[in-house]
C-alpha cells in the first residue's frame, strides 16, 4: 500500500491501472491525456471512451489500456480551477482521486498511477493540487491496500509549500556538513586505544560485548508498538510500507530493515530524536549530518512533524530517496 512519487512518463509505467485526467466528453485532448491516447492507440481508446461518455466532473470510468503496459485506464474529469469557489473545486478534485481508487480496487487492481490532476490547463495551483491529491490518497490508504504512484515529469511541475521549503532549507544550511566525517569525532578516535599501563584480555572483552548485546530491532519495535497502544495496521500504513514487509519484520526476530524503512517506522510511532536514534542503532544505522537525507528527516522529527507524505514531498524536491515503500 505505499504511496510513492516518481519522476516518470505515466504511459510507460507497468502498473495495473493508470489514470487519465480527462475531459467530461472523454475526447482525446492534449498534454498527458493526448499522450495516453496516442500510446494506447487513439482509435481503439476513443471507441471505448465513446461508449461511456459523458461523465460528470469528479466521476471516473474504466477502459482497457490496449497498447499500454498497464491493464486499465481510469478516466476522471477534473475540475477547472476557480478562485471564486475554491472549496467546491477541491471537493471535486478529491473526488477524482477517491473515485478512481475505488474503481481500481473494484477491478482488483493492486497498483495505480496518477498524474497531478487539474494542475495543467485546468489551472489548479500545483501546491493546492498536490495537497488535495495527497490528502485523498492518504485517506484511502488507511482503509485499503493498493500501491499508489504519483507520476510527475520533473521537479518544476511539483510544488511544495514555499514556507515549508524555506524552513527545511534553513535547517539544512545550519546542520548539513559537506564533509563525510565529523572532525571532532575523528580527533577523539585518533587517540591511542591501548596503553602500556595494563594488559588487555581481548577474549574477555569480546565475551562481555557479546553477552551485553542490545535486543534486536524487531523486538524493540514490537515493544514500542505495544507501549504506544497502536495496531500493526496503523503503524505500517503510517510508515507508508507494504503489509507483507511489515509481516516479515514481525515474524522474523533477526530481520534487519533498510535504513529508510527503520526511519519510516520511527516516524509512524512519532518517536523523538533520541528514541529514533536508539531504534536506528538497533538496526545498525544512525542519522548523520553529512547526509542531506538524514538532515531533512531530522528537521521533521525535531519539529514534531510526523506526516510521512509531507516528508516524502520535501525529500522528492531535494532529489532524495523516499521513506517507506517496499524495502
Amino acid at each position: 500500500m505505499p504511496f510513492t512519487i516518481v519522476r516518470q512518463d505515466i504511459t510507460s509505467m507497468e502498473v495495473d491501472a493508470i489514470v487519465n485526467a480527462a475531459n467530461p466528453e472523454l475526447k482525446m485532448g492534449g498534454g498527458v491525456c493526448g499522450a495516453i491516447f496516442k500510446a494506447a492507440g487513439s482509435d481503439k481508446l476513443q471507441a471505448a471512451c465513446d461508449k461511456l461518455a459523458p461523465i460528470r466532473t469528479g466521476e471516473a470510468v474504466i477502459t482497457p489500456a490496449f497498447n499500454l503496459p498497464a491493464k486499465y485506464i481510469i478516466h476522471t474529469a477534473g475540475p477547472v480551477y476557480s478562485r471564486w469557489d475554491e472549496k467546491k473545486g477541491e471537493e471535486l478534485l478529491k473526488s477524482c482521486y477517491s473515485e478512481s481508487l475505488s474503481l481500481a480496487v473494484k477491478n482488483e487492481c493492486e497498483s495505480i498511477a496518477f498524474p497531478l490532476i487539474s494542475s495543467g490547463i485546468y489551472g489548479f495551483p500545483k501546491d493546492v493540487a498536490l495537497r488535495v491529491a495527497t490528502s485523498a490518497i492518504q485517506d484511502f490508504l488507511f482503509e485499503h491496500d493498493i500501491d499508489v504512484y504519483l507520476a510527475v515529469f520533473d521537479k518544476e511541475s511539483f510544488v511544495v509549500s514555499r514556507e515549508l521549503m524555506g524552513r527545511v532549507e534553513s535547517y539544512i544550511d545550519e546542520h548539513y556538513v559537506e564533509e563525510h566525517f565529523d572532525k571532532r569525532r575523528f580527533a577523539a578516535y585518533s587517540e591511542p586505544l591501548l596503553t602500556d599501563s595494563a594488559p588487555v584480555d581481548i577474549r574477555a572483552g569480546l565475551d562481555d560485548l557479546i553477552g551485553n548485546l542490545d535486543e534486536p530491532f524487531s523486538v524493540s519495535l514490537l515493544k514500542i508498538i505495544e507501549a504506544k497502544g497502536k495496531t500493526d495496521a496503523e503503524v505500517y500504513k503510517r510508515a507508508n510500507i507494504d503489509r507483507k514487509l511489515f509481516s516479515k519484520i514481525r515474524t522474523g526476530a533477526g530481520y534487519m530493515p533498510s535504513k529508510r524503512t527503520a526511519i519510516a517506522l520511527a516516524i509512524a510511532l512519532e518517536l523523538n530524536l533520541e528514541e529514533t536514534e536508539d531504534l536506528l542503532r538497533r538496526a545498525g544505522y544512525a542519522l548523520s549530518h553529512s547526509q542531506k537525507f538524514d538532515v531533512i528527516v531530522e528537521y521533521f522529527i525535531a519539529n514534531g512533524k510526523y506526516d510521512i507524505f509531507e516528508i516524502n514531498e520535501v525529500l522528492f524536491k531535494f532529489d532524495q530517496p523516499l521513506l517507506g515503500g517496499l524495502t
